[in-house]
């Protein structure tokens, strides 16, 4: 019986042993994650994804780690507003990034209302980057059924009009969700901007121009998780 304690004993360190050392593991594992970022060699132009909820955030900070853009959250379907808009393309400029908005697309509401809703809180300016149409949003919570054909429609109608507003062509932001459901990237030739942290994305099934390469990256300028962007070379 002594013995077969013994046995058991030493079973049960091996095992404490190997919980600690995952966890050991999984704890360096979340803070290299947190804190990744591609290789400016490789990628020489890195930038951030900014919206009110990521609080008060220091754009000269951002600037010192190596930022050279912003995108920043400007409008979201036909009616609502990003409230840190202003004073982030303000804080952004005055910081030396060059900066480009975000339109969030409602496949839900029409794409008139939704581009009146942009030019509304966007100002027509050459200095500003190519805009950008967010597609994460699905047709699931419509109230009246929208199918794939009309959800290609509107896109186009909306970009249009946002391109006629900026006089730049928009950029489709791309999750890999909203991709499995529509394949919008194969038949909407723009320049595509696709999400993975921390590896290549390839769901897009083309080159890809901007990509998120950390959802999640943890920095001073700010004291919640920032959406870390580079740019294709």
């Amino acid at each position: 019986m002594a013995r077969k304690r013994k046995r058991g004993g030493w079973l049960w360190k091996g095992v404490l042993a190997l919980a600690v050392m995952a966890g050991i593991a999984a704890a360096w594992l979340w803070w290299d994650t947190a804190h990744w970022r591609p290789d400016e060699g490789a990628y020489p132009d890195q930038g951030v994804e900014i919206s009110a909820r990521d609080g008060t955030v220091n754009f000269r900070t951002l600037r010192a780690l190596g930022a050279k853009f912003a995108y920043l959250h400007a409008s979201d379907g036909e009616t609502a507003q990003d409230p840190a808009f202003v004073a982030n393309l303000r804080s952004a400029r005055e910081a030396g990034l060059q900066v480009g908005a975000i339109h969030r697309f409602d496949p839900c509401r029409p794409a008139d209302r939704q581009s009146a809703n942009f030019t509304r809180m966007v100002p027509r300016d050459n200095d500003l980057l190519p805009p950008v149409i967010a597609l994460t949003r699905g047709t699931g919570e419509c109230a009246v059924r929208v199918n794939e054909a009309a959800v290609e429609s509107e896109l186009m109608t909306l970009a249009n009009q946002i391109e006629n507003h900026e006089a730049k062509p928009v950029i489709l932001k791309i999750t890999p969700e909203f991709e499995a459901e529509y394949g919008i990237a194969g038949r909407i030739e723009r320049q595509l901007w696709l999400v993975r942290t921390r590896f290549l994305p390839d769901y897009g099934g083309r080159p890809w121009l901007i990509w998120t390469a950390n959802e999640e990256l943890r920095v001073e300028a700010t004291e919640t998780p920032l959406r870390w962007l580079v740019v294709r070379s």
